[in-house]
C-alpha cells in the first residue's frame, strides 16, 4: 500500500469573497441550534431559499469515491494522557458517522505520551480513545506529532516537547532551529541533530523510531483490524516538512517572505561541510541581505527581481537548504517504512502560497522548497516520496487566487497556481495525492473548489485524490445549517447524488 505524506498549507490566507461571506453569515446558526431537529429536506429547502447567490454546480453524481476524514480536536488528550469528554466525543461521533464520514485524524503528541522520561510511554488515553473511535465503525489517519502544540492559527492548546527535550535544550539550545539574531524555536528539533547523539545517547531519528516502534507494538489489534488505516509522521513544525521560517512568536505577520533557520552549529557545520566539499570555502555562510521576517521580496538584495537568489553562491545556498529539508524527509520516511511495515505512512508539507507570482517565490525559500519561477522544487520533493512509495497530501484546496487578490493583493499569491504545481508533480511521480482544507470551511463555495480539485474535470487519466481531509471537528461544524452542508459536501465526494 502507498504510505501518503500530506502538503500542509498556512496560516493567514484571508477571509472569502466578500458576496459568498455575506451568504454564510446568513447560513449559520448558534450553537445551541439542534443539529439534527430537522430532517435533510426540510433544511435544504431553508437554505436553498436562504442563498440570493446561485451559481452553476457540477453534477459529481458516479465520479470517484473520495473517503473522508475530520481531524479531531488538538486537545481531545489531555496533558496526562487522558480522554477528555468521553461522553460528548461518542455524540460528536455518532454525529459524524451519521453524514456517513469515513474516519477521523487524531493526533499521538510526543511531549504527551514520552513526556516524562526517555523511552517511557503512556498510551492510555489513545487506548479509550482508539476503542470508542471503533465502537462506532470509523477508521483512524493516526500523526505522530513530534512538535509542539500552541502560538500556530488554529493552536487552543498547549502541548509543549518533551519535558526531559526541553531539559537538554536549556544546556545545548542549538538543539533547536536558530535564525539569524541568535533566536531559538522550540517548536520542533533541527534536522542537524537527526545523527547527533545529543538526547540521552540517542540522535533525533533513532528518538522518532523508538517512539513510532512503541506506537505499532501498543496498537497491534487496531493494525491488524485495518481500524488505522494511515500514518501521517511529523517531520517538522506543525508536523510539516518545512523550515520554521514565518513563526508568529518571533513577530512575522502575513505575507513576510520569513527568514531562513540554519544558524544553530550542527546546521552550520553541514553548510561549511557543503562549501569546503564545493571547493568554496567562503561561501560558508547564510545570505546577510535577505531581509527580515515581514520583508517583501522587492526590498531585499537577495530575493528581488535579478537578486543574488539566481547568483552562483545563491543557488550552491538554496540547493544546500533545500536538500537538508529533502534529506530529512528521506531518513524518518525509511524508518517510518520499517516501523509501519503494510500500513498508509503520511507526512506534511506546507503550501506556501503567497509571493508565488514573483519570480523568486521568496516565501518559499525560506522555508525550504526551492522553487523559484525557473526551476521545479517540488520535484525532487516527490522524488524522494516515490522513492519510500509514500504518497502526497495537500492543502490550499479550498482556496481562491482571486480572493487572496481581493483581500492581500500585495501577496501576489496564487493558491490555485501552487496547487496545480504540487499536484502534478506527484502525478507525474505516479504517486497518490491527498488533501485537506488548510482554515476551516462551512460554505459551499469553498466546498465546491476543493470538489474540483479533488476530482479535476475532463482529466484523461481520470486522477483524483486518494482521500481528503477536513479541518476540524469544532462547535462551528456542528451548528445545524453548517453541518447540512458539509453532508452534502461528503455524498458529492463520494460520488452519490444530492439535490
Amino acid at each position: 500500500m502507498w504510505p501518503l505524506v500530506r502538503f500542509g498549507g498556512l496560516v493567514s490566507c484571508g477571509a472569502r469573497s466578500r458576496n459568498f461571506a455575506r451568504v454564510r453569515d446568513r447560513v449559520h446558526r448558534t450553537e445551541d441550534d439542534p443539529i439534527l431537529g430537522d430532517s435533510m429536506d426540510d433544511i435544504e429547502g431553508k437554505k436553498d431559499a436562504d442563498i440570493s447567490l446561485q451559481v452553476q454546480e457540477r453534477d459529481f453524481t458516479g465520479t470517484a469515491y473520495v473517503p473522508v476524514y475530520v481531524m479531531l480536536p488538538l486537545g481531545v488528550i489531555d496533558m496526562n494522557c487522558e480522554l477528555v469528554d468521553p461522553e460528548g466525543l461518542q455524540n460528536e461521533l455518532k454525529t459524524l458517522k451519521s453524514a456517513n464520514v469515513d474516519g477521523v485524524m487524531v493526533d499521538c503528541w510526543w511531549g504527551i505520551v514520552e513526556g516524562n522520561a526517555p523511552q517511557l510511554y503512556n498510551w492510555s488515553g489513545y487506548k479509550k480513545l482508539f476503542q470508542i473511535v471503533r465502537e462506532h465503525k470509523l477508521k483512524l489517519q493516526v500523526v505522530m506529532s513530534f512538535h509542539k502544540c500552541g502560538g500556530n492559527v488554529g493552536d487552543d492548546v498547549h502541548i509543549p516537547l518533551p519535558k526531559w527535550v526541553t531539559e537538554i535544550g536549556q544546556t545545548n539550545p542549538d538543539i533547536y532551529f536558530t535564525d539569524r539574531e541568535g533566536r531559538r524555536n522550540t517548536e520542533c528539533l533541527t534536522w542537524g541533530i537527526d545523527k547527533e547523539r545529543v538526547l540521552k545517547g540517542r540522535t533525533a531519528v533513532e528518538a522518532y523510531f523508538d517512539y513510532m516502534r512503541s506506537f505499532r507494538v501498543e496498537f497491534d489489534e487496531f493494525f491488524e483490524a485495518g481500524i488505522i488505516s494511515e500514518i501521517e509522521v511529523g517531520l517538522g513544525p506543525c508536523g510539516e516538512l518545512r523550515y520554521p521560517s514565518y513563526p508568529a512568536e518571533h513577530g512575522w505577520k502575513y505575507p513576510g517572505i520569513g527568514e531562513f533557520q540554519c544558524y544553530d552549529k550542527y546546521l552550520m557545520k553541514s553548510l561549511s561541510k557543503a562549501a569546503e566539499l564545493r571547493g568554496h570555502l567562503f561561501w560558508a555562510k547564510c545570505p546577510n541581505n535577505a531581509g527580515s521576517y515581514n520583508s517583501a521580496p522587492y526590498e531585499t538584495r537577495f530575493f528581488c527581481d535579478g537578486g543574488d537568489y539566481d547568483s552562483y553562491y545563491g543557488r550552491f545556498f538554496l540547493n544546500w537548504y533545500s536538500r537538508v529539508l529533502i534529506d530529512h524527509g528521506d531518513r524518518v520516511l525509511a524508518l517510518a517504512n520499517l516501523a509501519f511495515e503494510g500500513t498508509c505512512i503520511s507526512a506534511k508539507i506546507s503550501g506556501i502560497h503567497w509571493w508565488y507570482k514573483t519570480a523568486s517565490h521568496a516565501a518559499e525559500l525560506t522555508a525550504g522548497f526551492y522553487n523559484p519561477s525557473n526551476r521545479d522544487g517540488y520535484a525532487p520533493i516527490a522524488a524522494m516520496l516515490s522513492k519510500h512509495g509514500v504518497g502526497l497530501n495537500f492543502t490550499c484546496v479550498e482556496m481562491r487566487t482571486l480572493d487572496q487578490n481581493e483581500d492581500f493583493p500585495e501577496a501576489l499569491a496564487d493558491p490555485e497556481g501552487l496547487v496545480w504545481q504540487v499536484l502534478n508533480a506527484a502525478w507525474d511521480a505516479c504517486i497518490p495525492v491527498a488533501s485537506e482544507n488548510a482554515l476551516p470551511c462551512y460554505d459551499r463555495e469553498g466546498y465546491n473548489k476543493i470538489l474540483e480539485n479533488a476530482k479535476p474535470r475532463h482529466d484523461p487519466d481520470g486522477r483524483h485524490l486518494s482521500v481528503f481531509t477536513y479541518l476540524r471537528l469544532s462547535p462551528a461544524l456542528m451548528e445545524r445549517h453548517n453541518f447540512i452542508e458539509f453532508e452534502r459536501f461528503v455524498k458529492r465526494m463520494h460520488g452519490e447524488a444530492v439535490k
